[in-house]
């Protein structure tokens, strides 16, 4: 074998072809295969539907057992505002499954196909050698989404076995949650389907800390009903982000503070602008950092268009139950 061990990255939303075909090429270079399932323990959404167990198991279906000895599969949680703990996470993972060798003498290397900028990591690992890839048939998992959620008709290029593991999915609950907000989606970005540029959008998030905790919102409206989230939303017209993320956190939070202190306890600021971070379209974000004083959590209560609001302890926050990047944007901002 020309590696010991080959290290396939991606989110395989779903598992097609491409991605069956890639992993084959690396079983016929390479002892072990590891795959590394990216876009780890994140709320179901149009762009993530299937968790990584799901997807895991989707892999897992299309090899035999012999092969599957030699996949060893693992979830990779995204940093989407800090490149450089994602690259260390995956060197731990890696680090810790070589551990037992010397990893010098071993012969590692990076398998993957360089589409476009999403595939600039293939360049972030000089350590381990690139075996590239052709894009096999030009597959293209955002097209096989589409076309399921949308008409819940299974594309040619996924194999028979994961065929029907979405022709399961397509009875549960999750799946019409998904297809529900596949379908606002569509609806919403059909008001500015004949403008001339693409929209760009404007909105604030209030992260608000006190002794310990964060205080979130729990949506009552798509996208991401019933996820939670961070107080915010989109600006208006004729009024300044400062003045925007005050609005928007005592409306939904009908928090016992007022706002001169709210704005007063302002300790810091930082635009988030990932282009994927919104199903809605082009969504850039400022996240304003308020931290109140005060052993007593300020009295909140759910208004506007938020279902409740509540203060959670920083140990209890699960990334699987929060609205797009917020997860993202608490670890960007607080560690």
């Amino acid at each position: 074998m020309r590696y010991d061990y080959l290290i396939f990255i991606g989110r395989f939303q779903p598992f097609h072809t491409g991605h069956e075909q890639v992993i084959k090429t690396a079983l016929s270079l390479s002892s072990k295969v590891i795959v590394l399932v990216g876009s780890a323990y994140q709320p179901r959404s149009v762009r993530n539907p299937w968790n990584f167990h799901e997807r895991e198991s989707f892999i897992k279906a299309n090899f035999s057992k012999e092969d599957n000895q030699k996949i060893l599969t693992f979830p990779l949680l995204d940093y989407t505002y800090n490149e450089s703990l994602w690259i260390k996470s995956i060197q731990q993972i890696i680090s810790a499954i070589v551990h037992t060798k010397i990893a010098s003498d071993l012969k590692i290397g990076l398998i993957g196909h360089q589409k476009d900028d999403s595939s600039y990591y293939l360049s972030q690992f000089p350590q381990w050698e690139r075996e590239e890839c052709t894009n096999f048939d030009n597959i293209s998992s955002t097209d096989i989404r589409e076309l399921y959620f949308s008409s819940g008709s299974i594309a040619d290029n996924v194999s028979e076995k994961v065929s029907k593991q979405l022709e399961i999915f397509q009875k549960t609950p999750e799946y019409q949650t998904v297809a529900d907000e596949f379908l606002f989606v569509k609806k919403y970005k059909q008001q500015w389907i004949s403008s001339p540029y693409t929209p760009m959008f404007i909105t604030v998030d209030a992260l608000v800390i006190q002794s310990g905790h964060i205080l979130f919102i729990q949506r009552k409206a798509q996208p991401g009903r019933g996820l939670m989230a961070l107080p915010g939303g989109f600006i208006n017209p004729k009024e300044t982000l400062k003045n925007a993320v005050i609005r928007e956190l005592r409306e939904e939070t009908r928090i016992k503070v007022p706002a001169p202190v709210l704005a007063g306890s302002i300790t810091k600021t930082e635009v988030f602008d990932d282009p994927y971070r919104s199903d809605r379209g082009r969504t850039i974000t400022h996240a304003y950092l308020i931290e109140l004083t005060g052993e007593e959590l300020a009295k909140v209560k759910g208004g506007d268009d938020a279902h409740k609001a509540f203060w959670i302890p920083f140990a209890e926050i699960d990334p699987e139950l929060m609205f797009e990047d917020h997860y993202h944007i608490i670890q960007a901002m607080i560690g």
